[in-house]
């Protein structure tokens, strides 16, 4: 896998969940991120449920600014989540991996499978329905 430099997302520190992309490949896009002790959604030690839901949608946004031809990666919402399974949450200090995976794009609209990895056990999964705002010109 290769390993790129810079991680284009609109949103900016405190609210960022992705340290770098591993890969983009077709639909999927693989990145990490080390969770801190002083990240906003870690609490008693764990990092909790919406935060591994923003690191999914990060991960997607990811993705979308790594498009040819895309200078910024787009600014959107998650309109719905399906199917979330979370088995497990990951300690501060861990490094979680995760995968997006592109299932469907409708105009401004994106379905993609969302799964991520903890010491490359499958701790959370969902389905996420994502709205792109479309760049004024």
């Amino acid at each position: 896998m290769a390993s790129f430099e810079k991680v284009n997302i609109p949103q900016k520190p405190p609210m960022v969940m992705v340290d770098r992309i591993l890969d983009v490949s077709g639909p999927s896009t693989v990145t990490a991120f080390i969770i801190r002790s002083d990240n906003v959604f870690v609490e008693e030690g764990l990092f909790r449920e919406p935060g591994l839901i923003e690191n999914m949608a990060q991960t997607a946004a990811c993705g979308a600014g790594m498009k040819p031809g895309v200078s910024e990666a787009p600014v959107g919402f998650i309109g719905g989540i399906k199917n979330l399974r979370i088995t497990s949450l990951p300690k501060a200090g861990d490094t979680i991996t995760t995968k997006v995976t592109v299932l469907h794009e409708v105009f401004d609209a994106t379905i993609a499978l969302g799964e991520v990895f903890c010491d490359e056990i499958l701790i959370a999964s969902c389905e996420l329905k994502i709205f792109l705002i479309p760049e004024q010109p």
